[in-house]
């Protein structure tokens, strides 16, 4: 996605007030991939993409992850969204993005991987 740069921190909060949460898991069997490294990047409040908006979770137990950030703005004619880069050892790099329900302050997101 645009925007994308690679090593952004590690931690799970970027801000307050929008929870995105959800599962790593592959399309072989459903079955949950552990270590799956998620990286997300958004605009701020202000409509820009600035490193204290970038975040990396990696998952070493259960599959699940669990983000919260302020809710991402719309900026020129873009709806909100949270950008996601999702790798994990044998499987294909997913590149996706999430776009919150309007007035939702929540959402659940599965993140479904291709093995090599």
């Amino acid at each position: 996605g645009p925007f994308y740069k690679p090593k952004a921190p590690l931690r799970n909060s970027v801000g307050k007030g929008y929870v995105l949460s959800g599962m790593v898991m592959s399309s072989k069997d459903c079955s949950p991939i552990l270590q799956a490294k998620i990286e997300l990047w958004m605009a701020g409040p202000d409509g820009e993409y600035k490193d204290n908006f970038r975040a990396t979770l990696i998952d070493y137990d259960s599959g699940k992850y669990q983000f919260e950030s302020n809710r991402p703005p719309s900026y020129l004619s873009r709806p909100p969204h949270i950008h996601m880069r999702v790798t994990a050892d044998g499987y294909k790099t997913l590149i996706t993005q999430h776009y919150p329900e309007k007035g939702s302050s929540s959402a659940e997101f599965d993140l479904v991987l291709i093995p090599d």
